[in-house]
């Protein structure tokens, strides 16, 4: 299965720091890329959810030229018609640093019109000033961890055969965890990592095979969005439960930590940083 990137995206490409703000930095990436091959472009997503992100390197100069910090909190909707690319997002929150502001709601308002023009839908942006950061909080995912069964595994691409139900048992409620996710960039394979909560109602889902197939993903190509879809749309197929939410919460890389959310049933949760982030 290979998926393929637009060409003129600036992701593994040698680029410029650009330290003037800089809005033609920002680069998007068709949904459709990936939704095409999961089936997923009718008229209708099967799951709702949302793509939020954190950005912990936002900094900007007042009008008299001195810098302040914020971090970033962005939430890109799943129906728009592009993700945001990771790299360009980092060099477009780059060219903030050396650029005057009247008050963080303008590089608020600023934020936002850029990246929902990027999306193409509106997207919602707002800003944790340092006044705040102490009511900030870490919180890890609750439920099963997977992670220590002794599986046998050398399969380190997505294989769905590891995806099987439990003979006989329906009706089961329960929420699995793994902290073993780890997929590639799609253009210059550097590792994503992240830590996976998978919530489901209806036939029990065999936890062995679903670690297996989590862990399937280790040389698997494709961006984070992307490999949380794929993951939903493949336990909604081959396991076929009633409710089901996947939710991954990535580590970080270039000051940017990207959270997709996934779910036929459940609303996004909190935006809560986990130790690994």
């Amino acid at each position: 299965m290979t998926i393929s990137a637009p060409d003129d995206l600036s992701l593994g490409k040698q680029v410029d720091y650009e330290f003037e703000y800089n809005p033609d930095l920002l680069q998007g990436v068709p949904r459709s890329l990936s939704r095409d091959t999961l089936n997923l472009a009718g008229s209708g997503l099967p799951f709702d959810g949302i793509d939020t992100w954190t950005g912990y390197e936002l900094s900007w100069l007042n009008l008299k030229g001195k810098p302040n910090v914020a971090i970033l909190e962005c939430h890109v909707p799943i129906t728009s018609k592009n993700l945001i690319e990771s790299k360009s997002f980092k060099l477009y929150l780059n060219s903030f640093n050396q650029t005057k502001f009247a008050s963080a709601e303008d590089v608020r308002q600023v934020l936002q019109a850029d990246l929902s023009a990027c999306a193409g839908e509106p997207v919602e942006v707002k800003l944790i000033l340092p006044e705040q950061f102490s009511s900030l909080q870490f919180q890890e995912f609750n439920g099963t961890l997977l992670d220590s069964l002794d599986v046998e595994i050398d399969q380190y691409s997505p294989n769905t055969q590891y995806l099987t139900v439990a003979k006989n048992e329906t009706g089961v409620e329960e929420t699995l965890v793994s902290h073993l996710l780890k997929s590639n960039c799609l253009i210059t394979s550097q590792p994503d990592w992240a830590s996976i909560q998978i919530r489901y109602k209806g036939n029990a889902i065999e936890h062995e095979g679903l670690l297996k197939y989590l862990i399937s993903f280790r040389q698997h190509n494709e961006f984070h969005e992307q490999c949380v879809e794929r993951i939903y749309n493949d336990i909604m197929q081959h396991c076929q439960p009633d409710k089901l939410t996947v939710c991954a919460r990535y580590t970080r890389r270039g000051g940017l930590d990207i959270n997709p959310f996934r779910s036929n049933y459940e609303a996004p949760y909190a935006n809560h940083r986990q130790a690994r982030q």
